[in-house]
């Protein structure tokens, strides 16, 4: 049985490389992932990647920030000191709206770092996580899981006939830049 966890396609040109694509999923081969220098334009609707739900977060976030602010608010300025200045009532709403935006600001901020952290595996004192060094450079990768595709002799000639410049059989998932 063979070590072979992914199969790794480079590509000089983007063009190429969604030719690569292409010829992949005639052919029924799943694709694991594709890793780019720079973003690709209409290359998420080719893989089929969902839509992100990081929207749906910071919604979460902020109203977090919103409903943590109106309560502390509430609770220090109605319900344990109300004070009576100049004759305005204690639960004067629109005196409560900069500080409620503020904070809704600073928890979807705060919330949003820290869901980019967790979502990458950004986290101090780790090393990066990269399939291969060139990816992040200038080559286009597209990353095949071997295990899942059976026949690599296949995929190789795929890959090659799609204008591959170099085809990697890796045996690790990720590369460390220690």
């Amino acid at each position: 049985m063979s070590s072979t966890k992914y199969i790794l396609g480079h590509f000089e040109d983007p063009d190429d490389m969604m030719h690569g694509i292409d010829k992949l999923q005639e052919n029924n081969i799943g694709i694991y992932d594709v890793f780019t220098p720079m973003p690709i334009h209409g290359i998420e609707a080719k893989l089929g990647v969902k839509r992100s739900r990081l929207p749906i977060a910071a919604f979460c976030f902020g109203i977090t920030g919103t409903f943590t602010a109106f309560s502390m608010i509430y609770y220090m300025l109605v319900y344990d000191w109300p004070m009576n200045i100049g004759g305005k009532p204690s639960f004067a709403f629109p005196d409560f709206i900069p500080i409620m935006f503020e904070m809704t600001v600073l928890f979807c901020a705060f919330g949003m770092v820290g869901t980019f952290f967790f979502a990458n595996h950004l986290f101090p004192g780790r090393a990066p996580r990269v399939m291969d060094l060139q990816a992040t450079s200038d080559r286009f990768v597209i990353a095949i899981d071997a295990k899942a595709n059976p026949f690599p002799d296949k995929i190789d000639g795929l890959l090659k006939e799609a204008g591959a410049v170099e085809i990697k059989h890796n045996d690790r998932k990720y590369v460390s830049y220690e």
